[in-house]
């Protein structure tokens, strides 16, 4: 008796769609678009909104206090430095610094010097109210370049106060006045010694 051919069956396959996937290709790329169209507008908006305040603030810059420069030496890993200015604008200073942004916690003086030097302007603040510091942490994330950053950091004791320091620069606001320190940041940002860009 012979044997009856069976047919082996093989995997179906699936046939590639090339359109679903041009259409997801293009859709993921107008979400991106779309996104990134929408953050540029986000910060296009905030960056006119922060112009504006600076052009009010323009007469508190008689108020800016400048002192001698005390030099940029580089300190050992971990050795401290006594400063002329309380908060320090210049002087000796850790090989490390404080990049921009927001912080919650005291930062050590040494290396706050060292984000002067880079052109940062480091601000100090306490209990300036709600919103005073919405505002500095909108400037942080706005300004958060290696050489033309916004540090703004907690310094007990200053109650309603918020000092701003750039390099051998200071602004004293009690309370704190947005325009003002607007008009500072603008004028002292990214004037570092170490790698001035403005």
């Amino acid at each position: 008796m012979a044997k009856k051919k069976t047919k082996t069956q093989r995997p179906t396959r699936r046939v590639p769609r090339p359109w679903l996937l041009g259409g997801l290709g293009i859709a993921l790329l107008a979400l991106i678009a779309g996104g990134l169209g929408w953050w540029l507008r986000a910060r296009s908006e905030a960056y006119a909104a922060f112009q504006a305040v600076v052009q009010r603030g323009q007469p508190a810059l008689r108020q800016v206090e400048s002192f001698p420069d005390e030099g940029r030496v580089h300190l050992e890993p971990g050795e401290r430095a006594t400063y002329r200015t309380d908060p320090p604008t210049s002087g000796p200073h850790s090989p490390e610094w404080v990049n921009p942004g927001f912080y919650t916690t005291e930062q050590p003086p040494e290396r706050l010097v060292h984000s002067l030097e880079h052109g940062h302007i480091v601000i100090y603040y306490d209990d300036p109210g709600p919103e005073a510091l919405r505002t500095l942490r909108t400037w942080a994330g706005m300004f958060t370049g290696p050489w033309d950053g916004v540090v703004v950091v907690p310094r007990r004791g200053l109650g309603r106060t918020v000092i701003l320091t750039a390099w051998t620069r200071m602004l004293r606001l009690e309370p704190f006045d947005p325009d003002a320190a607007a008009a500072f940041i603008d004028a002292f940002r990214g004037r570092g010694p170490e790698h001035p860009v403005r």
